[in-house]
């Protein structure tokens, strides 16, 4: 293959990849301030108070949520990817290319936009589709634009014949059985790496189907179940405080 026919590193514009880097560094804090923010300054959207076909939304909502952790939890259980950064830089230790990997360029951002769909259908606000789905969907754009830019950089061609086989968000599925072949599936790896944003948006989630329920027994004059919702955020307590005891007395290792 001659240099014209070589593969291409993917572009973007400057100010994306400038964006992207903010976000990076910051992402931690700014996108759950955001989140709670459009929150909180959105109205429940309660499908014109028929609480029947508003009930089948928010149990939409946790079904693509749930399917959104449950691919995190099958990329980070076959291989891990270290780009968490590097004193909240860009950084990658190499380029994976394996596992779920060779099957969309960033799985886990897909993940991550799957259960932030959830919480926004759970939500159902239009406002908050009005702002949110923008925000967040370019601000994954930006990242994964600034993290393009480094791994370009860094590994060069490799890079560019990997994005030329591998989309950049779209997950093939029908690959999977030859791309996690001869691999285990390694589950302390799993609570170790994902048992804090799994807890959070959990719990997060319940909360806002909490003030929903006490939204539709105001339309309804039905009962409404605080205890129901009590019980599900005490076991995501549970289950994050004995996650965390297990990560930080080391009885859990990968």
């Amino acid at each position: 293959m001659n240099a014209s026919q070589a593969p291409a590193l993917p572009w973007s514009p400057d100010w994306l990849v400038r964006y992207g880097n903010f976000l990076f560094k910051t992402r931690d804090a700014v996108f759950p301030v955001i989140l709670v923010g459009l929150l909180v300054m959105t109205p429940m959207g309660t499908m014109g108070g028929d609480v029947s076909k508003s009930r089948l939304v928010d149990l939409a909502g946790v079904l693509i949520a749930v399917i959104g952790q449950a691919l995190r939890v099958a990329v980070i259980g076959y291989r891990y990817i270290v780009r968490g950064g590097r004193n909240r830089e860009v950084y990658a230790e190499g380029l994976v290319s394996t596992g779920f990997f060779a099957l969309s360029r960033n799985p886990l951002y897909v993940g991550n936009i799957l259960i932030l769909a959830g919480l926004f259908v759970i939500w159902n606000s239009t406002l908050m589709y009005l702002l949110g789905v923008p925000f967040f969907l370019l601000g994954y754009r930006a990242i994964v634009a600034a993290e393009e830019a480094y791994l370009g950089r860094q590994y060069g061609s490799e890079f560019a014949a990997y994005c030329a086989r591998v989309p950049r968000w779209w997950v093939r599925l029908g690959g999977l059985g030859t791309a996690t072949a001869g691999m285990t599936f390694n589950w302390r790896r799993v609570v170790l790496k994902e048992y804090g944003s799994a807890a959070y948006w959990m719990a997060g989630a319940a909360v806002l189907l909490w003030l929903k329920d006490w939204r539709y027994t105001a339309l309804t004059s039905s009962e409404p179940r605080p205890m129901a919702f009590a019980v599900v955020i005490g076991a995501v307590v549970v289950g994050w405080a004995a996650a965390r005891y297990l990560k930080k007395s080391k009885r859990l290792r990968e």
